[in-house]
């Protein structure tokens, strides 16, 4: 089997590392906090490392998953980056979500250094990292796709390869887009039930089998309803992954209106403390300007 080098084991890494070792393979992990890095290793069975260049010493394919661009930038072709100590033959998957064109820039600098890239983002929230059920979104070349293929079925339940290197991105840049739009009208539409005197415990009954059903009502009504802010995915990172698609569609001549209001009310909750939260929490932007709250 491959031997896995991971990077980054923030909520959504940490699991899927673990997910890499249930499976049987031979992982090395590191991390920015090295605390966290011994944490797991402790707990799982794998071995740290001191700098992302020593991955690149001992694995056949080093996974990434880290906050933004400039950190895969860092990871893997900064000083004492992956790219330092790199070997031909080299696989690097990276399932964070950047800019595509970022995604395009680092798989050709370090294809210049014989090392094969893939940009494979993930969507499905910690509860699908934790049991291998993520749906992944691949940009790649098919040859590389093919080799690395084992690692990413043992990550996620369904793999799709949606293009060349930067598809990836391009893809879940959008479908983030969608579900801010979406979780923010859900938000809305409660609090209208909310003030005309509905119990919104029963509009959420409704919800998911009528037209207005979406995968965003099965995980945020409930807990906008309740006030769980519990991080699954951080409001702060998903206003990131708003702005890189409206930043795609400005390049293309293309207006996303719905994802643009939504980035407003986002920016709105990190400006209000709420960037570490779930991103359920922009429901407490748009209390604060309807007078009323879902939890009284």
């Amino acid at each position: 089997m491959e031997r896995i080098g991971f990077i980054g084991l923030g909520i959504m890494g940490s699991r899927m590392a673990a997910v890499l070792r249930r499976a049987g393979y031979e992982v090395a992990v590191w991390n920015r906090t090295r605390a966290r890095a011994d944490a797991w290793a402790a707990e799982h069975g794998g071995t740290v490392v001191a700098k992302p260049a020593h991955l690149a010493e001992s694995c056949d394919v080093i996974v990434s998953i880290v906050v933004d661009g400039a950190q895969v930038e860092q990871v893997l072709l900064g000083e004492d980056g992956v790219a330092e100590d790199a070997r031909d033959g080299l696989v690097c998957i990276d399932m964070s979500t950047i800019a595509p064109a970022q995604a395009r820039s680092i798989s050709q600098r370090l294809r210049e250094r014989g090392v094969a890239f893939l940009d494979a983002p993930v969507t499905g929230s910690a509860p699908k990292a934790a049991d291998g059920t993520l749906t992944i979104m691949v940009g790649a070349d098919g040859d590389d796709l093919a080799r690395v293929r084992p690692v990413l079925d043992a990550l996620g339940e369904s793999v799709v390869h949606v293009g060349p290197v930067g598809h990836g991105q391009t893809v879940k840049v959008l479908t983030n887009a969608l579900a801010a739009a979406n979780v923010t009208a859900l938000a809305q539409a409660m609090l209208i039930a909310k003030r005309a005197g509905v119990e919104v415990e029963r509009m959420i009954e409704v919800l998911p089998r009528s037209a207005g059903g979406s995968r965003q009502v099965d995980l945020k009504a409930v807990p906008m309803l309740t006030h769980d802010f519990t991080p699954l995915f951080k409001l702060e990172h998903l206003l990131k992954d708003v702005g890189l698609a409206l930043d795609e569609g400005h390049d293309l001549g293309l207006p996303f209106p719905a994802a643009a209001a939504a980035g407003e009310l986002l920016t709105a909750g990190v400006g209000r403390g709420l960037g570490e939260q779930d991103f359920a929490a922009v429901v407490r932007v748009l209390e604060d300007l309807a007078g009323v709250s879902l939890n009284d």
